[in-house]
C-alpha cells in the first residue's frame, strides 16, 4: 500500500470533556493525527487542538477547519503560531469557506468567498513565516502587521474545500488540501487534479476525511452509518448509495482506505461512527498491519 498517514477524527457531537481521554487513546493505538472540528455552535477549533497537543507527546492534530469569516487573519496567526511555537512539528492549520448559512446567521457572510479564503490563507501564511504583511483586498485589510513570535517551523495550511474553484484556489495558495467526508479514489483524483491546475507542486498534502464504522453485521454496519450518510449525501446533492465510506468488516474498512491512498491521499482521517469508536479504530489499524 503507498504510504499514508492515518487520522481519526474527535467527533463534533461528542463533549468536549472527553477529548484528553480520547486523544491519549489515539495516541497509544498509533495513529498519526487527530483531527479536531469547529462548527458553529459546537467546538472552537484552536482550543481543542490545544486541548489535544497539550495531553499528547507524539501526535500530530489537525484543526478541520476554521472558517475565514469567522476569523481575523492577524488573530488566527497569533493564535497558530502559539502552538506551533509550544509544540513545533504536530499542528496542521485547515482554514475554509465555512457553511453559508451559518456565516449569514453571524453577519459574516462575506462579499466574495473566494476572494477571502485567498486572502486569509495568503496572510495567515506570510505572518507564520515572520513576514511584515500589507494588504488591501477585496475582503482583507492588514496595514504592517508582523508577529513578534513566528513560528520556527511554520505549520502547514490547508484549505478545506469541495467545489472546483476552491480546489484550484487551494493548489495556488495553501500547503494542502482537505477533502470532506462521502467522496470516494475517483473523487480523490479529480480533487489532485484540479489542485495541480490551480498550480499545486509534489508537496501539496491531499487528507481525505470519511466516515467509518466497523462490525461483522452488514446490516448493522448500514443501519449505524445512514444518518450520517443521508445527511452528507444531501449536503452534497448526491444519493446517499453514492456517499462513499470506511466500512465493514475491518479486512473490508483497510481496503478502502488502500483504495483512497492509491487514488492519491496522502491522509484518511477516520470519522467513526457507532459505538466504542476506540475498539473500532483499532481493529483498522489492525487490519492495516499497524
Amino acid at each position: 500500500m503507498t504510504t499514508v498517514r492515518i487520522g481519526v477524527m474527535y467527533d463534533r457531537d461528542w463533549a468536549p470533556e472527553g477529548l484528553p481521554g480520547f486523544a491519549r487513546e489515539a495516541e497509544a493505538l498509533g495513529v498519526d493525527d487527530l483531527w479536531v472540528v469547529e462548527d458553529l455552535g459546537w467546538n472552537g477549533g484552536v482550543s481543542a487542538a490545544a486541548v489535544a497537543l497539550g495531553v499528547t507527546e507524539r501526535l500530530r492534530v489537525g484543526i478541520g477547519i476554521t472558517p475565514a469569516p469567522l476569523r481575523s487573519p492577524a488573530l488566527l496567526a497569533m493564535e497558530l503560531a502559539t502552538l506551533a511555537r509550544v509544540f513545533p512539528g504536530r499542528l496542521v492549520a485547515g482554514i475554509g469557506h465555512g457553511v453559508r448559512e451559518w456565516m449569514v446567521a453571524v453577519g459574516a457572510a462575506p462579499r466574495s468567498p473566494l476572494a477571502l479564503l485567498e486572502e486569509t490563507i495568503g496572510s495567515v501564511r506570510a505572518l507564520l513565516r515572520g513576514e511584515r504583511v500589507e494588504l488591501e483586498g477585496r475582503e482583507v485589510r492588514l496595514d504592517g502587521v508582523q508577529l513578534v513570535h513566528p513560528p520556527v517551523e511554520p505549520p502547514p495550511v490547508v484549505a478545506g474545500v469541495v467545489r472546483p474553484r476552491s480546489l484550484e484556489l487551494s493548489g495556488r495558495v495553501a500547503d494542502g488540501t482537505v477533502i470532506a467526508e462521502g467522496h470516494g479514489p475517483r473523487e480523490v483524483e479529480s480533487a489532485r487534479a484540479l489542485a495541480e491546475k490551480g498550480g499545486a507542486g509534489p508537496g501539496h498534502t491531499l487528507t481525505v476525511l470519511a466516515f467509518c464504522c466497523v462490525g461483522d453485521d452488514p446490516q448493522q454496519v448500514q443501519e449505524t452509518l445512514r444518518p450520517q450518510v443521508e445527511g452528507q449525501g444531501a449536503w452534497l446533492g448526491r444519493p446517499a448509495e453514492e456517499v462513499f465510506t470506511v466500512s465493514g468488516r475491518a479486512g473490508e474498512a483497510a481496503d478502502r482506505i488502500r483504495e483512497l491512498a492509491a487514488a492519491g491521499a496522502d491522509t484518511v482521517v477516520l470519522r467513526m461512527a457507532g459505538a466504542e469508536p476506540v475498539r473500532q479504530l483499532g481493529r483498522v489499524l489492525e487490519a492495516l498491519g499497524r
